[in-house]
């Protein structure tokens, strides 16, 4: 099951039957599932196997391939580039305190402060495996500014072959409401009627 803001990130991607797509920090799997879907040929890609099981559980009972790859996202040795990469990012997940109304209590400054640091890392890792007129999106389902904008601004520097590739009003399902003036989506969960999970999600183009 996935809320309808964490459908949204897979399809962006605009993947097509034969393209590869890598999917980091994928455990359960729901976004591996819509790639795989799709037609693309998904590698997964996760820290926790015991989440990757869960993750080839559902391949299985959806009848869906993968190859799912127990790593460390931002040091996987694997020197493979792709068609399309997805960064789920690790984050304070504030954005599902619709559901989740604790995580206002357990979230602190210093919480946000060192995701922030590991969003960058993986975000540098994930730039390297997208090919030359590759698509990388990054998300998180935070509405913490540090985990969001900042990210893809301070990613943009350390990595000019990359520029974003501005998300269209209503791309993927997405709120008109959540576009931003920089081309990203900021989703709050009153956006979509029924509510949401807040998420950030940006999408960049690799230079040919």
């Amino acid at each position: 099951m996935q809320d309808a803001s964490a459908a949204i990130p897979a399809r962006l991607l605009g993947v097509t039957e034969g393209q590869t797509a890598l999917d980091l920090c994928a455990a359960p799997g729901g976004k591996t599932l819509q790639l795989a879907a799709l037609g693309a040929r998904v590698t997964a890609v996760d820290k926790s196997a015991p989440r990757l099981k869960r993750l080839t559980e559902n391949l299985a009972r959806t009848g869906l391939s993968a190859e799912a790859v127990a790593a460390d996202a931002a040091g996987w040795s694997d020197r493979r580039r792709f068609d399309a990469v997805l960064l789920d990012a690790p984050c304070s997940a504030t954005g599902t305190f619709r559901r989740h109304p604790d995580v206002l209590w357990a979230a602190k400054p210093s919480d946000v402060a060192s995701l922030a640091e590991v969003q960058s890392r993986l975000l540098d890792a994930a730039g390297r495996r997208v090919k030359p007129g590759g698509l990388l999106v990054y998300c998180v389902c935070s509405l913490e500014p540090e985990e969001g904008q900042p990210q893809i601004d301070g990613f943009l520097e350390r990595a000019p072959e990359f520029s974003v590739e501005a998300i269209t009003p209503g791309e993927g399902g997405s709120p008109e409401a959540s576009l931003t003036p920089q081309g990203t989506l900021r989703i709050l969960p009153h956006h979509l009627e029924g509510g949401c999970d807040g998420f950030f999600i940006a999408r960049l183009r690799r230079a040919g």
